[in-house]
């Protein structure tokens, strides 16, 4: 008999001590915001050194915007079985000091500025030129890092500049059960230096963060909870001897036990 119920305490702890507590997984918890609304809007990137950019102008006369467009790239593709062509728009590189050249306008200040910024700047100086022309401004390598306890870990190329906390996170898949909702860490690089902030997912304030807007090359890392750190020590075999063990320590104690 005591055998028996010695038993049903150790099956009781195990079952006990594998649930998962609620307030450690689940998004929000807490209320809604009223009316649902967001305080938090979205920040305008501004541009910086090492941002390559694509810009196009464009005109009811194509011949007019010629000069002001860089010329297009071929690029082939030859093999045994196909044969393929596509042409690819050069882009602009920001240099250390914050220029990119410009065909016929040549250096220009881009660093600090921002999409609409610089639209207008190319706008005001174009249309001297050209009758009503059209420039199309955007940003070819915003990226964001996510690393850590998320099913697919990697920098992510974003093709808008706007993303939020909760995107990222799709796009690298989700946490795994295993990573800490309340300890998101972003890291983030201000005027040269690295700034860190602390993300609790588990309340619904995340969304009216200034961080829940995230910007080019920011990183997020989700760090692992107690119980994934604990299975790291581990033998990958060592689950399997230890519920073997178990499956023969009960097997004895009923045969005892009768």
């Amino acid at each position: 008999m005591k055998i028996r119920i010695l038993i049903i305490s150790i099956l009781a702890i195990i079952t006990a001590s594998s649930c998962a507590s609620r307030k450690k997984i689940v998004y929000f918890q807490d209320e809604a915001l009223e009316d649902g609304q967001l305080t938090t809007e979205p920040l305008q990137l501004t541009y910086k050194p090492d941002d390559i950019l694509t810009i196009n102008v464009s005109a009811l006369d194509p011949e007019t915007v010629r000069p002001f467009n860089l010329p297009t790239v071929s690029n082939n593709t030859n093999d045994l079985i196909t044969a393929t062509s596509s042409t690819q728009q050069q882009t602009y590189l920001v240099d250390y000091n914050g220029n990119i050249e410009f065909p016929v306008l040549g250096t220009i200040k881009v660093e600090g500025l921002t999409r609409t910024d610089l639209t207008a700047l190319l706008l005001e100086r174009i249309k001297v030129m050209v009758n009503d022309p059209i420039i199309n401004v955007r940003l070819a390598n915003f990226t964001i890092t996510v690393i850590g306890e998320v099913a697919n870990p990697g920098t992510f190329t974003i093709q808008d500049e706007s993303i939020t906390l909760l995107e990222a996170l799709g796009y690298a898949n989700d946490l795994t059960i295993f990573g800490k909702r309340k300890n998101v860490l972003l890291i983030r690089e201000v005027d040269g230096k690295k700034k860190f902030a602390n993300i609790d997912l588990t309340s619904i304030n995340t969304v009216n963060s200034p961080f829940y807007y995230l910007q080019q090359n920011d990183v997020i890392y989700v760090e692992p909870n107690k119980a994934k750190i604990r299975s790291s020590t581990f033998n990958q075999n060592n689950g399997v001897l230890i519920s073997a063990i178990g499956t023969l320590a009960t097997i004895i104690a009923v045969f005892l036990v009768k």
